[in-house]
């Protein structure tokens, strides 16, 4: 996965996660959309921490293509 497919991913994410907020606004939200919500929101935190795990490894001179995706629990946890 390179930075662009990384990015397109976040814009989807995105797009997606904007969708669903509006509708809370108008309509409020079901269960199963307020867990979806929750999904987007992991999702998007592990994709941009894929993308400065691929950049800090490019700074570096190491293989971006060698950062891996980390667990919702451990990308959560991290302080920015």
């Amino acid at each position: 996965m390179t930075d662009d497919d990384v990015m397109n991913r976040i814009q989807r994410l995105v797009e997606e996660e904007h969708r669903l907020r509006e509708r809370a606004v108008g309509e409020g939200v079901s269960e199963e959309e307020n867990t979806r919500l929750r999904s987007l929101e992991e999702a998007l935190d592990q994709c941009w921490d894929l993308l400065r795990q691929r950049r800090a490894r490019r700074d570096t001179g190491q293989n971006p293509d060698e950062a891996r995706p980390r667990p919702p629990s451990e990308v959560e946890g991290y302080l920015q």
